[in-house]
């Protein structure tokens, strides 16, 4: 005869004094699993999963915790029934568990791939959990007991994933019932559950937020710590609700409340006090695809059929939410969107990105997007969403149109622009993708806002028959590729993005996908620039897409660290000795100095070594003249142009090409780069054979030289008297054990300006030291593998007459 595995259940129970459930075993396979908060002689959380008809239990004396460093010790107890999964309430002192019984958590589970229940046997259990409260990887380990002991000790500890967090505040924060909303001291009172909101507090509208923008990447990120969301082909829109009321904004702020009222009137009616959700406005076409061209007419027509995919929330009842976790404002999101009606609440998967991407390329849509499941809300640009597209599209400025040789068509195609810095510049012609219904309202537009000149440079053959307009309509453009020159092949017309603003609308390069799994960057959401709201996870993500780039010129180079702990705003100091706290992978070289002792300089050999210095909050990298290996003979030797307060940068724009020439008629070849500051510094790449004696009497002596000739542009001298009105040529930074910002280094100045290489020819265009910042780096990226850059800072040449 079978043993009845509730046999143990029923005998401690007795059933006509307390109100749990019978126990009979349950036929069929569930997966669900349940946690109960139970103050019984001592508080504990009674975890249990659905197994082979029964609640297989165990008593977490301290709770579950999210940090994977916790393990928390799961006694294992009897076998319960499935029905005691919806029990919540007390039970009678003197009865077996006597005490206040909440339902905490509910959800369901499963072993991972590979795995299956029966390894409970074994003593060993890998799960993943989708519960309101505990999800992702979870792990059930038994305790080797001691003799003659009869308890079953097991442990608990969360899998470091996506869900898992640095704390075990999950017990502390999580106070009521998942099912009731009570607390326990309102179960203890027999309190019933609070009932639905009747009326919703008169609560202001939020106001408008900037949006968290996606950056294109040419992959998708792997590894759980990403969620995926499918790539909707519509309108970004953020919807504010507040007593009854709604508004419906565009990505820019404008108000289109009046453009979509369906939406709105949907919007009023959520059961939140106030609320500013963040998502995508679309339209479905009769295959059940996003369409843009239906969406477009849906706002022509009031918004029939327009659906509101939300998948972000940045106020949620009067409070910010901004700074909790994706995953979390979304699991407060989910409840708040209705089953039915034209809200959708947007899913998205854990892991299996690539499959997710192929699928929805596979169904003819735009792409998905990827969001760290831990990154908080940022309004902006970040790395943290990164987006991947199935198809080459993109955003362009129309700057005019050419005539059809069709009768009575509107025009035969458009002509685009992209946005290059301040300057528009051309990139082809459009002529498909157009019905007759676009192409007459298109034409009315145009007519709207003719203008005889060009807003860009168009090449003499695209401007036979050409029309120019205003650079005030933006379209949306899918491509073929591009030629060497950047002019489109294969452009067909998608619609226009009446949401855009063409003065914001620039192109956006693919960049790499965010790794620093390698070093484990503490604090990521410290703001370090808080003028730019610029995050320490944001530094290290630049340096990690940048590190094949800075370490060209810092590996293995001495080096002094900027390091700002709190942030660039707060004390900042030099570090160039002691590598005892900073990390394995930076390393030191015994140098000895003037006085005759040898000291340990830091320098850094590869990307671990480089994001150590980032996560002990180093901003700057300061390099000496000279490698590690060789150090008593240079490899380069710097200008740095430094102009006296209330000189125009055209000076030392003009100062930095006087020196060219001036080393040019020496046989140098040199090298400009903005410093991230005020000025220019020109480098001149040498042949480690002349020593430091040597270099830095050549180096005093040119800069005297240019400072005598022309006194009055020029001073050779640090003293701040003889620098009025003058430029610096500070030849001090080739003297052995001086140092000088390194190529692509981020400043620790407001707006994270970057020290950027640039070429000769370009150098007339720059507005200033700091023309480039850290928010510029798929630019950087795409620079350095250019034209312009290619071979800058390299030449093989002596220290002349050595």
């Amino acid at each position: 005869m079978a043993v009845d595995p509730l046999e143990l259940y029923n005998a401690k129970r007795d059933f006509k004094k307390t109100a749990e459930p019978s126990g009979k075993r349950a036929t069929g396979k569930g997966n669900s699993f349940v946690v109960q908060k139970h103050d019984a002689t001592r508080l504990h959380w009674d975890f249990r999963l659905e197994i082979d008809g029964v609640l297989k239990s165990w008593a977490v004396t301290r709770g579950p915790s999210l940090n994977p460093d916790d393990k928390r010790l799961a006694v294992r107890t009897e076998d319960h029934p499935l029905d005691y999964g919806s029990f919540e309430g007390t039970i009678p002192q003197g009865q077996y568990g006597g005490g206040t019984v909440m339902l905490w958590d509910r959800g369901t589970w499963a072993p991972i791939t590979g795995k299956s229940a029966k390894d409970l046997e074994e003593g060993h259990l890998h799960f993943t959990l989708d519960g309101e409260r505990m999800k992702g990887e979870w792990l059930l380990v038994r305790i080797k007991g001691k003799p003659k002991e009869k308890r079953e000790n097991w442990l608990l500890r969360k899998i470091d994933d996506a869900f898992a967090g640095s704390s075990d505040e999950l017990v502390e924060r999580c106070l009521t019932s998942v099912t009731t909303g009570r607390t326990m001291q309102d179960i203890a009172a027999g309190k019933a559950a609070p009932k639905a909101r009747a009326a919703r507090r008169a609560t202001a509208l939020p106001k408008f937020e900037a949006p968290q923008l996606a950056t294109l990447v040419d992959h998708v990120p792997d590894g759980g710590e990403w969620l995926h969301e499918t790539k909707y082909d519509g309108y970004r829109a953020l919807i504010a609700v507040g007593g009854g009321k709604a508004k419906l904004f565009t990505r820019s702020g404008l108000d289109w409340s009046d453009k979509f009222p369906k939406l709105v009137q949907a919007a009023a009616g959520l059961e939140v006090d106030s609320a500013l959700i963040d998502g995508e406005i679309v339209v479905f076409d009769a295959k059940g695809n996003p369409s843009f061209g239906a969406l477009q007419d849906a706002i022509k027509t009031g918004d029939p059929d327009a659906l509101f995919f939300a998948f972000d929330l940045l106020e949620l009842d009067g409070a910010d939410v901004k700074k909790l976790s994706n995953i979390e404002r979304k699991e407060r999101l989910r409840p708040i969107i209705p089953v039915d009606g034209p809200f959708q609440f947007a899913e998205h998967i854990l892991g299996s990105g690539e499959q997710l991407l192929a699928a929805m390329c596979d169904a003819g849509l735009e792409g998905i997007v990827s969001k760290r499941a831990d990154a908080p809300y940022r309004g902006k640009r970040t790395q943290s969403w990164l987006k991947v597209k199935c198809t080459l599209r993109a955003e362009y400025v129309i700057i005019g149109w050419t005539d059809s040789s069709a009768t009575r068509r509107g025009f035969g195609a458009l002509l685009l622009a992209a946005r290059e810095g301040d300057k528009l510049r051309y990139v082809g012609k459009v002529g498909t993708g157009f019905n007759d219904k676009a192409i007459t309202a298109l034409r009315k537009e145009l007519d709207a806002i003719s203008t005889a000149k060009a807003a860009a440079d168009v090449p003499g053959p695209a401007r036979r028959g050409a029309h120019f307009v205003e650079p005030k309509l933006v379209a949306e453009v899918a491509y073929g590729s591009l030629t060497d020159d950047g002019i489109l092949r294969h452009a067909s017309y998608l619609g226009l993005r009446q949401d855009k603003n063409a003065k914001d609308v620039k192109i956006e390069h693919a960049a790499s996908v965010p790794d620093i799994s390698e070093v484990k960057i503490s604090n990521p959401d410290r703001v370090i620039f808080p003028e730019a709201d610029i995050t320490k996870g944001e530094l290290a993500e630049y340096y990690e897409a940048m590190a094949a780039l800075v370490l060209s010129t810092a590996k293995g180079r001495p080096l002094s660290l900027v390091r700002c702990p709190q942030g660039r705003a707060k004390q900042c100091f030099f570090q160039r000795h002691g590598a005892e706290n900073l990390g394995d992978a930076i390393r030191t070289v015994d140098v000895l100095g003037k006085d005759g002792k040898r000291r340990a300089y830091l320098y850094v050999d590869d990307k671990t070594g480089l994001l150590e210095c980032v996560q002990m909050g180093s901003i700057e990298l300061h390099g000496w003249g000279a490698k590690a290996n060789d150090i008593e003979r240079p490899d380069r030797m710097i200008f740095d142009l430094d102009p006296d307060e209330g000189l125009d940068f055209g000076d030392v724009r003009k100062a930095a090409v006087d020196l060219k020439q001036k080393l040019s008629d020496l046989g140098l070849v040199s090298f400009p780069m903005l410093s991230g500051g005020k000025g220019i510094h020109v480098i001149v790449p040498l042949t480690p054979q002349a020593e430091w004696p040597e270099v830095t009497d050549f180096a005093r002596r040119f800069a005297s030289a240019l400072a005598g000739a022309e006194p009055e542009r020029y001073t050779a001298t640090m003293s701040k008297a003889k620098r009025k009105g003058r430029i610096f040529i500070d030849w001090l930074r080739n003297q052995r054990g001086s140092t000088a910002i390194l190529p692509y280094s981020v400043r620790a100045r407001p707006g994270a300006p970057v020290a950027a290489p640039i070429a000769w020819s370009e150098i007339a265009q720059v507005d200033g030291g700091g023309h480039f910042s850290l928010d510029n780096r798929a630019e950087l990226l795409e620079r350095a593998s250019g034209k312009l850059l290619r071979g800058w800072g390299v030449a093989d040449q002596p220290l002349p007459g050595y």
